[in-house]
């Protein structure tokens, strides 16, 4: 397939910085101060998202006019270990005088991985060793879609420069996001670094894309894009809608995320149906699951049950 020709073709992963080199009490004061800065990141937050397509690298293609949008979301702390933190993020939305929650992404961070799962092409992704001399430090955010579904997943190292504090992921392949898949462009994903840094009053997530496309069977890149995500904290919305969702679904999305990681672990990694509305197919039917949840449709035993078969059935092997 024209697809699986061109990952062959793809650039192995850029490092990110060198191998990191401390005695024990470094170590460990490092991972101290990394772990607070990623548990940092839950709160309240009133979000701005600009996006910017800039530098045309495809002769004869128009970057896109500026983007702004916005809203509240909720982002809450919903697994920690020492070597693991998972963050749930959750939308509140007003709308004809009524709250609606809105699952939204999620990042989960490890220490010292041995391996993160990958964007492998369109429905596509697997398990990708982390270079071991690259491990000793570092941290990998992987980012996973509305449904739990991975999206995207990159390693580096938590570092001050310029008396500013980030995080800086390696280069990684993402699929698109919503607002470009359904225009149906002629690109078909991004080739990205991502960072996370503290401000003042919150965060910032800051992404820079290389928006790549196949052109006669091979990847060529087609425009440069900036996105700046900003996170100031803000509580002046109805919070308390997002907790009480969570309160009420969690057992669910706790039983749907031990679902994909079964299938990611039995099966090479993921390979699924995508949409460009929706995601995976069955991303909609899964979240409509929850809202049953919420309106006491259906129990958390039953809803488990169904989202399982959901998963086990749409997941095919990678190989």
């Amino acid at each position: 397939m024209l697809i699986v020709a061109a990952l062959a073709l793809l650039p192995a992963p850029a490092l990110a910085d060198g191998p990191v080199k401390q005695t024990a009490a470094e170590t460990l004061a490092a991972k101290a101060a990394d772990r607070a800065e990623i548990l940092a990141m839950a709160g309240n937050y009133k979000v701005r998202f600009d996006m910017q397509e800039t530098t045309p690298w495809a002769a004869g293609y128009t970057p896109l006019e500026r983007k702004i949008s916005g809203g509240n979301e909720v982002v809450r702390v919903i697994e920690d270990t020492p070597d693991h933190i998972a963050l749930q993020h959750l939308l509140v939305v007003e709308h004809d005088g009524k709250t609606h929650v809105i699952k939204h992404w999620r990042q989960d961070w490890d220490y010292q991985p041995t391996r993160v799962l990958v964007y492998a092409g369109q429905g596509k992704w697997v398990w990708e060793a982390v270079p071991e001399r690259m491990r000793a430090g570092r941290w990998s955010q992987t980012v996973y879609q509305v449904d739990d579904s991975p999206r995207y997943a990159g390693w580096g190292q938590f570092e001050t420069q310029g008396g500013v504090r980030r995080w800086r992921s390696n280069w990684t392949w993402r699929p698109l996001a919503r607002r470009d898949a359904v225009r149906h462009p002629v690109y078909d994903r991004y080739y990205a670094i991502n960072r996370h840094q503290p401000t003042p009053t919150g965060w910032v997530h800051w992404q820079d894309n290389i928006k790549m496309g196949l052109k006669d069977g091979k990847l060529v890149p087609i425009v440069q894009e900036s996105v700046l995500n900003t996170y100031d904290r803000f509580d002046g919305y109805d919070v308390k809608a997002a907790d009480d969702y969570w309160a009420k679904t969690k057992a669910y999305w706790a039983a749907v995320r031990a679902a994909w990681s079964r299938s990611a672990a039995t099966k090479g990694g993921i390979a699924i149906k995508e949409e460009p509305e929706t995601g995976t197919v069955i991303s909609g039917r899964l979240l409509e699951i929850a809202d049953e949840i919420v309106a006491g449709k259906i129990s958390s035993a039953a809803a488990t049950a169904a989202a399982t078969a959901l998963i086990a059935r749409g997941t095919l092997r990678t190989g």
